[in-house]
């Protein structure tokens, strides 16, 4: 009776692993699957692509962290005679680096959390940096003199993330006409991972989207891409399903034709940007929305323009 209930545990826990996907890089949280997958080719390079996206994101530590703070800051406060103008400039992002900024990056850097974990993270460059803080201002200033920095220079500093404060890389920009600097955290979050060889005569299948359209909490996206003029009640249309294969950190979209009756003397070449709804297992968050061919990513937007 022992060994039979053994052999019955054994059995339950191998029925209940089998309906995981272990999200790629060594994750800790897997990934719960509806339904059985398919080993075909084109599920075969959804799963390649999440393998080489987690790489890209170990390789790059900074692309894994959630910051829950402002990443712009300053030291000090603006002097009166400049206050009216800079505080609303700040918030508008309205900065110049006449002279130039360094373009290089310094390297990797070390960023530490208060409970002794530690992650190694690529560096923007300080232009880089600016840049990314100018773009990220949402605030108008009509008749804003804009801010000069004349210098930077990289420091550490605290930062708030979504496992806690950190000490980061930070870059410190002087600014012409007082004491205050300018700080813009410096991680950098970009992923660059690099498609697989390009096999002309054994190219890679399916259908590339061309962007995504969701929100953080969203368990349903929609994908857009190029695919037949007509839906598939008509000559040379077709309709469309699609489905999600995802990790923690990736969504791979496949998308599915279903062709309608060939017209006569062929179909045209040319087609139209079509949509189809994707359900996620579960919501959106920050991840990836890649595509399935090379596994590239694709822009997320809130809402179709």
């Amino acid at each position: 009776m022992a060994r039979l209930l053994g052999l019955l545990l054994l059995g339950l826990v191998a029925a209940a692993c089998a309906d995981l996907i272990s999200a790629p890089g060594g994750s800790d949280r897997p990934v719960g699957s509806g339904h059985p997958q398919p080993l075909d080719r084109i599920h075969q390079q959804a799963h390649d692509a999440l393998e080489r996206w987690a790489d890209a994101v170990r390789e790059n530590g900074g692309a894994a962290i959630e910051f829950t703070g402002d990443l712009t800051s300053q030291i000090g406060a603006w002097e009166p005679d400049v206050a009216s103008n800079n505080e609303p400039a700040l918030l508008a992002g309205a900065l110049v680096a006449p002279e130039g900024l360094p373009t290089e990056r310094p390297g990797k850097r070390e960023v530490k959390w208060v409970d002794g974990k530690r992650v190694e993270t690529q560096v923007l460059s300080a232009a880089a940096a600016l840049e990314a803080l100018i773009e990220d201002a949402d605030a108008a200033c009509r008749g804003c003199l804009p801010i000069v920095i004349t210098e930077a220079n990289l420091a550490t500093g605290l930062a708030e993330t979504s496992t806690g404060p950190a000490e980061l890389p930070m870059w410190v920009f002087s600014v012409e006409g007082s004491a205050v600097r300018i700080t813009r955290v410096a991680v950098d979050k970009g992923v660059t991972v690099d498609p697989p060889p390009w096999n002309a005569a054994d190219p890679p299948v399916g259908i590339s989207i061309a962007a995504a359209f969701g929100t953080p909490k969203s368990r349903t996206i929609t994908a857009q891409f190029l695919g037949a003029r007509d839906g598939g009640d008509k000559p040379c249309g077709a309709s469309y399903t699609a489905e999600a294969v995802e990790s923690d950190l990736a969504i791979v979209v496949i998308v599915t034709a279903i062709p309608g009756p060939t017209g006569d003397g062929g179909c045209p070449p040319d087609g139209r940007t079509r949509e189809v709804e994707v359900r996620l297992e579960a919501p959106l968050g920050q991840r990836a929305v890649l595509e399935v061919r090379q596994g590239l990513p694709v822009p997320v937007l809130a809402t179709a323009p």
